[in-house]
C-alpha cells in the first residue's frame, strides 16, 4: 500500500456536490473526502448552490455520486463544537454519530472530528480540565458506536486543545478507545503553534488521514491565535511549513493510506499533487 492523494470536494463554491467530484474526477484524482456534511433537508442543494452532503439522507446514494465517477470516499469530515454548551443547532454529538453510521454503511474507514473554537461565553470561560471533560463526555458514545461500527472517529487540530499535542496524547489517553485517532493537518497544526512533525513523532501510530495544506509566511503573526483554516491558498512548498519533513517522517513512521490537499485554485491544486507523487504518493 502507498500514501495517496486525494482531493477536497469543496473545489468552487456555491456549486453542488456533483460539480465538485466531477472538477476532481477531471483533475485526475481517484480520492475525495465528504467535506461538508449536516443532517436534515439541504435548502441549497435544492437550488443548486451548496454541496453539502445530508447525514439522513441514504449514504449509498452518496457511494453511488462518487463510484459514478470512478472516486472513492476517504472520509467523512464531522467537525463539531465540542466546547460549547449542547443544543439542537449546534454540529455535536448526534451529528458525529449519524457520520460514523453513514461511514459505516458503506464501507468508509474515518470520520474526522475537532472540537473547534467555542463561540459562546460558556466555551469561553471552560478551565483545560473543564474543556478536556466537554470535549471526552461529547465523544464519548460516538465512539462506542464506532468501536462496534468498525469505524475510526479521527481528531483534527482545528480548535485550541487539537492543536495543542499534549492535550491530544491526554484526549487519546484518558478516551481509552481503539476507535480514536489522529488526523495530522499540517496548516492547522502549524497555525496553532505547534509543529507537525511533532505530530507524527508522537502520534505516528494513531494517524490514520492526512489533510495537506502550505501557508504563507503573512500567516506567521497568527501562530497560536487562530485554530485552523479551511483551506490554504498557495501550493505545497511555496510557504513556510516543512511539507517534505512532514512526509519523509510519515513514511519513517510506516504511515500508509489516504490523504486530502486542502486548496484552492485549479494550479495550486496540481502542482501540489504533482509535488507528493514526485516524492511518492499515487494520485
Amino acid at each position: 500500500m502507498a500514501i495517496t492523494v486525494g482531493c477536497f470536494a469543496l473545489v468552487d463554491p456555491f456549486s453542488t456536490l456533483d460539480h465538485q467530484l466531477d472538477r476532481i474526477r477531471d483533475w485526475g484524482f481517484s480520492t475525495a473526502d465528504v467535506t461538508d456534511t449536516g443532517d436534515g433537508a439541504v435548502l441549497g442543494n435544492h437550488f443548486g448552490f451548496s454541496a453539502v452532503a445530508s447525514l439522513d439522507a441514504n449514504p449509498h446514494d452518496l457511494r453511488r455520486l462518487f463510484t459514478d465517477r470512478g472516486l472513492s470516499i476517504t472520509s467523512f469530515c464531522a467537525h463539531a463544537d465540542l466546547l460549547d454548551a449542547s443544543a439542537p443547532w449546534r454540529y455535536g454529538t448526534a451529528e458525529i454519530i449519524k457520520a460514523v453510521r453513514a461511514a459505516a454503511a458503506i464501507g468508509v474507514p474515518h470520520v474526522i472530528t475537532t472540537e473547534g473554537e467555542p463561540e459562546t461565553d460558556f466555551g469561553r470561560r471552560l478551565t483545560r480540565q473543564e474543556a478536556l471533560f466537554s470535549i471526552l463526555e461529547k465523544l464519548h458514545e460516538p465512539l462506542r458506536v464506532a468501536e462496534d461500527h468498525g469505524v475510526k472517529i479521527l481528531l483534527e487540530p482545528h480548535g485550541p486543545y487539537t492543536g495543542d499535542p499534549d492535550a491530544v496524547e491526554e484526549i487519546l489517553e484518558r478516551a481509552a478507545s481503539p476507535a480514536l485517532g489522529v488526523n495530522l493537518d499540517t496548516g492547522n497544526s502549524w497555525l496553532a503553534g505547534a509543529d507537525p512533525l511533532e505530530y507524527v513523532r508522537r502520534f505516528g501510530e494513531h494517524i490514520g488521514h492526512v489533510h495537506w495544506k502550505d501557508l504563507g509566511a503573512e500567516w506567521e503573526a497568527q501562530r497560536g491565535k487562530v485554530f485552523g483554516c479551511g483551506m490554504s491558498t498557495i501550493a505545497l512548498g511555496q510557504g513556510v511549513i516543512d511539507v517534505r519533513g512532514v512526509f519523509d517522517a510519515l513514511v519513517a513512521a510506516g504511515f500508509e493510506g489516504a490523504t486530502t490537499l486542502e486548496i484552492a485554485g485549479d494550479e495550486a491544486v496540481l502542482a501540489s499533487a504533482d509535488l507528493l507523487e514526485q516524492w511518492g504518493a499515487v494520485r
